[in-house]
């Protein structure tokens, strides 16, 4: 059961890693999350704060990643334009803008209440 359990987790990571090595944009967004959560973690945002920071970013990245595994399914089932593919890989994109547009919210929010003083 240990060895099935840890075969799971290498599998996983070694997704993480193709990403990683093929998709800028999870590339871009790695990059980013280790700046913010350098600036959550040296500036002593609360408990709460870094935990609603951690999770939106863990969300994007998902989904990202979710985005990512969706269009290489569609593009191995069908290498051709399709608009049933098309509308797949849209939906599957906007699953990433949305948590976007999300994380960037709880970013503005959370950030704001520190670095306030910075626009008055």
């Amino acid at each position: 059961m240990l060895k099935k359990s840890l075969n799971s987790f290498g599998y996983a990571l070694r997704g993480i890693k193709t990403t990683w090595q093929e998709e800028n944009n999870f590339q871009i967004m790695s990059v980013i999350t280790v700046a913010v959560l350098f600036i959550v973690f040296y500036f002593d945002f609360t408990l709460l704060e870094s935990a609603l920071v951690v999770i939106s970013i863990t969300v994007v990245l998902s989904f990202e990643m979710m985005n990512t595994a969706i269009e290489d399914l569609c593009n191995k089932i069908e290498p051709n334009q399709d608009p049933v593919i098309g509308k797949i890989k849209d939906i599957s994109s906007g699953f990433v803008l949305l948590s976007s547009i999300g994380a960037l919210i709880v970013g503005i929010i959370v950030f704001y209440s520190h670095f306030s003083y910075l626009f008055n």
